[in-house]
């Protein structure tokens, strides 16, 4: 060990284990970076498409995840290696701004990945092929452009909606009821969506589950529903026109703020205790009274007491509901969030038109539905299924179809799926690669070959011969000059994905071709790796 000094006479060791240090310099590095790639792609390519296999993914605490979500899988996976976890940012990106896609945009990096290995090897340098990428990506950006087809849709027809949620949907585990959870997203969105400014807040969608039932009685809520049931179970179980009083104050009476101590003696004291304690309750309870209410939903516990009162005075309660619970609610009904019961006046309460608590099964469990709400810009969406992996499943495949229906009304425009866009944007690559008089065009034709890598997936996936199968459907496409010829996965007997109705968003596609392209031009420019010893 030497012993240094900084500028300012503190004194620091150099160590000498420096030399313990891993080092991979040059192609070797870039080879590492590239095989780490592949194999995090090559994990996720089987799960692509319809016919795409389901992961089963244990987390250290025994829990048990089952998913083909791109991003989930690659959240679960621990990956230790940077390159890896570039690949999990990449698809965790993908999920921030499509929420579509995401197994997708791995497997084109991970071809991308491969195209630029076969490059490196014949001796072209690793900056030509990231220019040649870029360009290749511009051409392939401007001719989903070109190739989208724009459809109108309005509050009356939706079915476009519907079907381009379906194609999403089509490649999950509950693709069985598809076109019912492709109706309810696409409604749930919709009333929520500011069709003005086309904008949509998935944050007033609440997902929720619960265990029992099956995937088809999964239903849309146009209010909101409270895991929690009535605070006293001889409460009225249903209320009509409620006006609700929302509290983020308990029910309770105040305790000071400093140490205090309270000296009983008497009988007499505690009787005048006692009675205090009463009135504060009364107060309590008739200011709610006084102001209307006909409900109380509150965010803290009740004295057994109050509890009792409110039972007394016709005043059903809920408590120990959840902050964003309350927001909701507040959101969905008009009402103000009280916090003080000083404040509580007629203007802050909220309306609804039904008020129920549904028990579920041979359970005890019950929930409030709060519905017909003064202002139904809060929905809910709530799922049931066999067992808690299904109904984990279920929300993460809907969370992908509203997604794909708020892209929807941002921009209109669509463009084929069953990786015919795919196929379409190589045949136009590879014909503007022989504009480029450089190496550039090498790197132009490898981005073409990559952009294979999806139709070819797709028809592995679905038990097809891969190569024989993509030839046929881009020499159709090259001879009909028609940009909608995809991979027949579902048997259905035809390769136009207008007539099996697969689409899929226009820049949803485009954010796939830009985010794989950024991110293998930062690999490729990687060529000298330190890593620490491994003790």
């Amino acid at each position: 060990m030497a012993l240094a000094f900084d500028e300012y006479g503190r004194p620091f060791i150099i160590l000498r284990e420096q030399d313990q240090k891993t080092r991979l310099r040059g192609l070797d590095a870039q080879k590492a970076n590239i095989a780490a790639g592949k194999a995090v792609a090559r994990i996720l390519r089987t799960s692509l498409g319809p016919k795409g296999m389901d992961k089963m993914l244990q987390s250290p605490d025994g829990e048990v995840t089952i998913t083909n979500d791109g991003a989930t899988i690659l959240e679960q996976m621990d990956v230790d290696n940077q390159i890896g976890k570039l690949m999990v940012e990449l698809s965790r990106s993908q999920d921030y701004e499509i929420g579509d896609g995401t197994t997708g945009v791995v497997v084109m990096a991970g071809s991308l990945l491969e195209q630029a290995e076969k490059l490196l090897e014949r001796g072209i340098h690793p900056i030509r092929i990231a220019e040649g990428y870029e360009v290749a990506s511009r051409i392939a950006f401007e001719h989903l452009e070109h190739i989208a087809n724009k459809f109108e849709f309005s509050a009356a027809n939706v079915e476009p909606l519907i079907q381009t949620c379906m194609t999403t949907l089509s490649s999950k585990i509950v693709n069985r009821c598809k076109r019912s959870l492709a109706e309810i997203a696409v409604k749930a969105v919709l009333a929520v969506a500011d069709l003005e400014r086309r904008d949509v807040n998935l944050d007033l969608i609440k997902v929720e589950g619960k265990v029992g039932g099956k995937l088809e009685d999964t239903e849309l809520i146009y209010g909101i529903i409270v895991d929690k049931d009535m605070s006293h179970p001889q409460m009225p179980k249903q209320i009509a026109d409620a006006n609700i009083a929302i509290l983020t104050c308990p029910f309770e009476p105040p305790k000071p703020k400093t140490k205090h101590k309270v000296d009983i003696d008497t009988v007499e004291k505690f009787q005048t205790l006692r009675q205090q304690e009463q009135k504060y309750f009364d107060d309590m309870v008739q200011k709610c009274k006084d102001v209307g209410a006909t409900l109380v939903i509150c965010q803290w516990g009740f004295d057994d007491e109050a509890n009792h009162l409110l039972m007394n005075r016709d005043l059903p309660a809920i408590r120990w509901v959840g902050g964003v619970e309350l927001e909701l609610i507040a959101i969905a009904t008009g009402g103000r969030i009280v916090p003080r019961f000083q404040e509580l006046t007629t203007e802050k309460l909220g309306k609804a038109g039904l008020v129920r608590e549904k028990a579920f099964g041979t359970t005890k469990d019950r929930m409030i539905y709060i519905e017909h709400c003064a202002n139904s810009r809060a929905v809910t969406i709530f799922i049931r299924g066999g067992n808690k992996m299904m109904i984990e499943e279920t929300k993460r495949s809907i969370h992908d179809a509203l997604c794909v229906a708020r892209n929807l009304i941002r921009n209109k425009s669509i463009v084929y799926g069953g990786g015919s866009a795919e196929i379409s944007c190589s045949i136009a690559v590879e014909a503007a690669a022989d504009k480029y008089p450089g190496v550039e065009q090498y790197a132009i034709r490898a981005f073409a070959d990559a952009l294979d890598a999806i139709p070819m997936a797709l028809a592995e996936n679905s038990g097809l011969q891969p190569i024989e199968t993509l030839s046929a459907v881009k020499s159709q496409q090259i001879k009909e000059n028609n940009s909608y010829c995809g991979i027949d996965c579902n048997d259905v007997g035809t390769n136009d994905m207008r007539e099996q109705n697969v689409f899929e968003t226009l820049i949803g596609k485009q954010q796939q071709i830009l985010l794989a392209t950024q991110v293998v031009k930062m690999i490729l420019k990687i060529d000298d790796v330190i890593s620490p010893s491994d003790y």
